[in-house]
């Protein structure tokens, strides 16, 4: 297993690594919220690689909970790819890459999550600019969620806006009992280069279902 500290120095892109100007997130967003982030924050999200080039972020889980009724969700979640926590480990390394998809104007993320028995859990999923909100998350086998964005107290909040499954070109929204409740990602700034994401679903009867956090930082080329 790799070492779970976090390198100390700023990233560095590779030379044939190219920068663009990304408004995909910002447009989601008023200029008053946009102009709450922290510099760090909107510097991250408007960042964009050339189509195939990808930004690796390396961190720490440093919280994990999950309720009974939870655990057991992100168990038969991993019957449509596992995209949710299946491990209660902390101190253990994480990895988040971001690729550019010129195809479908989006990005594909896949995150890397050791555990300290067996392989690492790997999640994929693609963030596309489109459905009711303008963004969704498409984690396979036809199941996509809608996203809204917000800053609240400096920090960019995503929140679940609805579940569906796409076929023949038709998003399908699926019924609530199918779906864990209401899902809520937030980005953190920390300064220094880091930053805290977290995870939280919470069921509209059964409460809390699962909570993750992880302390974050661009690689260092």
């Amino acid at each position: 297993m790799t070492s779970a500290r976090l390198p100390g120095s700023l990233a560095s892109h590779p030379p044939h690594t190219r920068l663009l100007d990304d408004r995909r997130f910002r447009a989601l967003l008023s200029d008053e919220d946009w102009g709450r982030l922290p510099l760090a924050t909107w510097r991250r999200f408007s960042k964009r690689v050339a189509d195939g080039d990808s930004v690796v972020y390396v961190g720490v889980v440093d919280e994990v909970g999950f309720s009974d009724i939870g655990w057991w969700f992100a168990q038969v979640a991993r019957l449509i790819g596992g995209p949710l926590p299946i491990s209660r480990d902390t101190g253990v390394p994480m990895i988040v890459t971001v690729t550019e998809d010129g195809v479908s104007g989006g990005q594909t993320w896949t995150r890397i999550c050791a555990r300290r028995c067996g392989f690492p859990q790997v999640i994929h999923s693609a963030k596309r600019f489109a459905g009711p909100t303008g963004l969704e998350e498409y984690v396979g086998f036809g199941v996509s969620m809608a996203l809204r964005i917000a800053v609240e107290d400096q920090v960019l909040t995503f929140r679940s806006a609805g579940y569906g499954l796409q076929l023949a070109g038709f998003w399908i929204p699926l019924p609530q009992w199918l779906t864990p409740g209401d899902l809520t990602v937030t980005h953190r700034d920390l300064g220094e280069g880091t930053f805290r994401f977290t995870l939280d679903v919470t069921h509209p009867r059964y409460g809390a279902l699962i909570h993750q956090s992880a302390v974050f930082r661009e690689a260092v080329s």
